[in-house]
């Protein structure tokens, strides 16, 4: 069941969205990413939100915030009521949701990362929590061969023995195999979509997928929209930002979208490790990116192996800011809008392993505990339980459940068991020097 949309988001589809159910609308009236953002600013200095501007007695408050608008603009995308029951009713017949920045269930990654720029609204189908998961992004080139097919369906097979979610953009080539291995192999995937998200919301392939939870698509634009090359560019970022790491199967050389996104990443960005996949045939472009940063797809053959790549590769990613340190414009209601700069995460503390008489190279078990050990004493400041500790590494509870016992007996963290359930915390002590 589609739940019923929130007071805000309400006002922000009348504000931002196109409603194309009507199809005779124009968009050329509606709110801008920055005007939409400028109008936040104006609503927090009243202390109100957007919904506000739908209350009886709003017309002073629509006076203050039309004043960089115009009062007639403003008012008439308020009064698109009537076509956006008509749009409603048209996106819960495909069971397609929408959330607004204001909601609870807004994907915390992408206001974290994207920050102002996180959209506005999203549409979606399937369960929501699934863009919670983080996981791998793939992307590559539309027109590709059969070996690159076989490649990426590989590597989405990999990615569900491994109980990481794919994470990429439904479009032909590269992006549906690495999906449709994944689906396959019983695994989770994200689908941001750039067009057509009501096309492939009611496609039959997708269907058994998104009723047993395992597929969830989005889109920030309207679900009817058609192919737009701006909105493909853009909605890399969100592919991005909603994972842990990428892999670029095959780009072209200095043109397309997989490079354009890929060098965004790489030199500006840095959302995540970009792995870029190399060899004899990786193809020019692959090769530009490895030059410019990409790290090496190290060719996992099994889930485990998978998991340890991205387990190691997330000790590059910074921690992600808490609700509090958010721009209020991005949390969730009832706090009213900011536009606030982001408040810088704290580096996280690297611990090395203690060097052996030999100096030898440690053993990958030995890398893996030690990339767990940093992730765990900066994740753990506020105490977790086993199950909890287990979801924020994608491991099975035993696993987890090994890892802390090995790190409570080498005083990286501590044991807390009042009050139940058993939780774990960073030990308080000096920090070891590096």
């Amino acid at each position: 069941m589609i739940e019923p949309l929130t007071p805000n988001t309400q006002a922000i589809l009348l504000l931002t969205a196109p409603l194309i159910a009507g199809r005779g609308e124009t968009s050329r009236d509606l709110l801008s990413l920055g005007e939409y953002n400028r109008l936040t600013l104006i609503l927090r200095q009243k202390q109100k939100q957007p919904a506000d501007l739908l209350a009886p007695d709003a017309q002073e408050l629509i006076e203050v915030c039309a004043q960089p608008f115009g009062r007639a603009r403003l008012e008439a995308l308020l009064g698109r009521g009537f076509l956006l029951s008509q749009a409603v009713e048209r996106w819960n017949a495909r069971a397609i949701w929408v959330i607004s920045r204001a909601d609870a269930k807004y994907p915390r990654r992408l206001k974290s990362k994207l920050k102002e720029d996180a959209p506005p609204l999203l549409y979606g189908c399937g369960d929501i929590a699934l863009l919670e998961k983080g996981g791998l992004a793939v992307v590559g080139s539309r027109h590709v061969d059969d070996e690159l097919v076989g490649f990426t369906e590989n590597v989405g097979r990999l990615s569900a023995e491994a109980h990481r979610n794919i994470v990429s953009g439904g479009a032909k080539g590269i992006d549906r195999a690495a999906m449709h291995g994944a689906l396959m192999a019983g695994g989770d995937v994200a689908g941001v979509m750039a067009d057509s998200l009501e096309r492939a919301a009611l496609a039959r392939d997708n269907r058994e997928p998104l009723m047993e939870g395992r597929l969830v698509l989005i889109s920030p634009y309207d679900p009817a929209a058609g192919f737009n090359v701006g909105h493909a560019m853009q909605r890399n970022k969100l592919i991005y930002a909603l994972a842990d790491a990428a892999l670029v199967v095959t780009s072209d050389f200095e043109k397309g979208g997989t490079w354009a996104g890929a060098i965004e990443q790489l030199e500006r960005l840095h959302f995540v490790p970009v792995f870029v996949r190399n060899g004899a045939n990786a193809g020019k472009g692959n090769s530009a990116l490895l030059s410019r940063g990409g790290k090496p797809w190290p060719n996992p053959q099994s889930g485990n192996e998978l998991g340890v790549a991205l387990v190691a590769a997330a000790q590059f990613v910074a921690a992600e800011p808490k609700q509090d340190t958010l721009p209020l414009s991005l949390r969730e209601e009832p706090v009213v809008y900011d536009a606030a700069p982001v408040a810088k995460p704290t580096k996280a503390t690297v611990v090395k392993a203690e060097p052996t008489a030999t100096d030898a190279k440690p053993s990958p078990e030995a890398e893996l505990l030690n990339t767990v050990r940093e992730i765990l004493r900066r994740e753990l400041a506020e105490a977790r339980t086993e199950e909890e500790v287990a979801t924020l590494l994608v491991v099975t509870k035993p696993q987890a459940k090994a890892w802390l016992a090995r790190l409570v007996e080498e005083a990286d963290l501590e044991k807390v068991t009042k009050p139940k359930p058993v939780r774990y915390r960073t030990a308080n002590k000096v920090e070891r020097l590096l």
